[in-house]
């Protein structure tokens, strides 16, 4: 009887998740039909008329897509954005984080304390006093301006994080490392680093999302030869109002790649998360 009881239970819980899931993917599978249908087609109906008319569906959006410069250059541009801040952010957090958890130097903690109480500060408090730095470097409306933000606004809270996971390794662990020789060079690279993966694997992934994603700071911070995808977007709907056939598919390009990184990454994610709640 408790074996049925167990077997129902699961099969509630499956079949909850899988309803879940059909509702989460519900708007992508719409937004990617939306993409391969005409702006005539669209005009006609909603994007679940392709069930009953699958002639409608085609990738000529797509080839229109590619031939708009804007919006493949802002691509491109988005990567360059993202890709960079991502790794500066995970590399300096993770030294930093090894450095507050097993390192002492003179005022460890009153630093690590400074950087704990920059996490309260709102981005839009940032915005016009960097921006005004930025005009007098030479870095307003560049991407590595752009990169220089989302790194400074993203290390708080990466430190903070990896800085906490790291202090709750095994101190015997380290301190076997150090007997055998070990430099602290070694030991960061060869034992902390491979220990600390999960943690690591998902700080990338929320900072990679987070600016993947962002549309305030590039907004201000980038000009038109370095907007990112959500820019060039936005600037779309400014300029040609409900041109669907652009916007689905460029929608859609700017969505689907955070989707395939989260599950690419989605076993390291739920690693570190399941790590972060037993520690």
């Amino acid at each position: 009887m408790n074996a049925v009881r167990r077997a129902l239970g699961n099969a509630v819980v499956q079949a909850f998740l899988v309803v879940i899931g059909l509702v989460w993917m519900t708007p992508l599978a719409g937004l990617f039909l939306s993409s391969l249908r005409s702006a005539e087609d669209t005009a006609k109906g909603g994007w679940w008329t392709v069930f009953t008319g699958p002639g409608q569906l085609s990738f000529d959006n797509y080839s229109a897509l590619l031939e708009n410069s804007g919006i493949t250059q802002a691509f491109w541009n988005t990567v360059l954005i993202s890709v960079p801040t991502t790794v500066l952010v995970v590399v300096v957090a993770a030294l930093a984080g090894y450095a507050f958890a097993w390192l002492d130097f003179p005022g460890r903690d009153a630093v690590f304390l400074v950087v704990v109480a920059l996490l309260v500060v709102p981005v839009q408090i940032g915005l016009l006093p960097v921006a005004k730095l930025f005009g007098q470097l030479g870095l307003f409306g560049t991407i590595p301006g752009v990169v220089l933000f989302h790194v400074a606004y993203g290390l708080p809270f990466a430190v903070f994080l990896l800085r906490n996971y790291f202090a709750e390794m095994p101190k015997e662990m380290l301190e076997a490392a150090r007997m055998d020789g070990g430099s602290e060079w070694r030991i960061f690279t060869r034992l902390v680093l491979p220990v600390g993966r999960p943690a690591i694997a998902s700080l990338a992934i929320f900072q990679f999302l987070w600016v993947w994603n962002d549309m305030l700071v590039a907004l201000l911070f980038a000009d038109s030869s370095s907007q990112p995808l959500t820019v060039q977007l936005q600037s779309q709907i400014r300029q040609f109002g409900s041109n669907i056939d652009v916007l689905a598919p460029g929608a859609f390009l700017s969505l689907i790649v955070p989707v395939v990184v989260f599950f690419a990454f989605q076993r390291h994610f739920v690693q570190g998360v399941m790590a972060g709640s037993v520690k």
